[in-house]
């Protein structure tokens, strides 16, 4: 379902992920991956919980977007979890990170459904509870101008670094995922811009052992 990067490519990735706490991997989901895990998606959706809030403790960090959380996934959809438990895919993680990395135990928190579809839907400025998130692109924008792209501050976990400079967009496709050391880098999803655009996402959170407890629970169903 996965195209894992080789090993020979895995000290680099390691090392730019080490600089940036983000590393784009192209074309991680294989074509019958993506075919299998877009269905999934598209039958999930009709149980997933559209939120539009903004973030109280957070000055500019609004929330609208449909989501179904890891406790629903878990129940209705075993191919979503079996790839989270993935081996291979947790002895990638661990490579890039360089300790080892353990599943979240939170049931709700450990797999995300994410999805924006309206103009404007976007998931605000914020940092995450566990270390990892490993997202996964089933849909997205076609072009950079569509919206929909990642906006991070390497180094900085501060939200204000994300209109500083220094302040990094990235664009992804359909297939694509990326690793993100999402408690300490600030980071947020830019608005869709224009109706027909879709943006969906499975956001994997793992953590290292010993860093089960979230420090908020303001998070659930929301990373990305």
């Amino acid at each position: 379902m996965l195209s894992l990067p080789s090993f020979s490519r895995r000290e680099s990735l390691r090392r730019r992920f080490s600089e940036d706490g983000y590393v784009a991997l192209p074309q991680l989901i294989s074509t019958a991956g993506l075919t299998a895990l877009g269905a999934e998606a598209r039958r999930l959706e009709a149980d997933a919980v559209r939120r539009d809030f903004r973030m109280s403790c957070m000055a500019d960090s609004p929330r609208h977007m449909t989501t179904l959380g890891g406790h629903r996934i878990a129940d209705a959809s075993p191919v979503i979890a079996r790839l989270y438990a993935d081996r291979e895919l947790t002895r990638l993680l661990s490579s890039l990170l360089g300790e080892t990395v353990v599943a979240v135990h939170d049931p709700v928190e450990r797999h995300v459904l994410n999805v924006l579809h309206r103009p404007g839907d976007t998931h605000g400025a914020h940092t995450d509870d566990y270390p990892l998130a490993l997202v996964l692109f089933l849909e997205a924008p076609p072009h950079a101008a569509d919206g929909g792209l990642l906006e991070f501050h390497p180094g900085r976990g501060d939200l204000d670094a994300l209109d500083a400079p220094g302040a990094r967009r990235a664009h992804h496709r359909p297939g694509d995922g990326y690793l993100l050391r999402s408690d300490r880098t600030a980071h947020r999803v830019s608005p869709l811009t224009r109706p027909g655009l879709r943006r969906t996402v499975l956001n994997f959170a793992y953590t290292t052992p010993g860093r089960q407890g979230a420090t908020t629970s303001s998070a659930s169903l929301l990373y990305d």
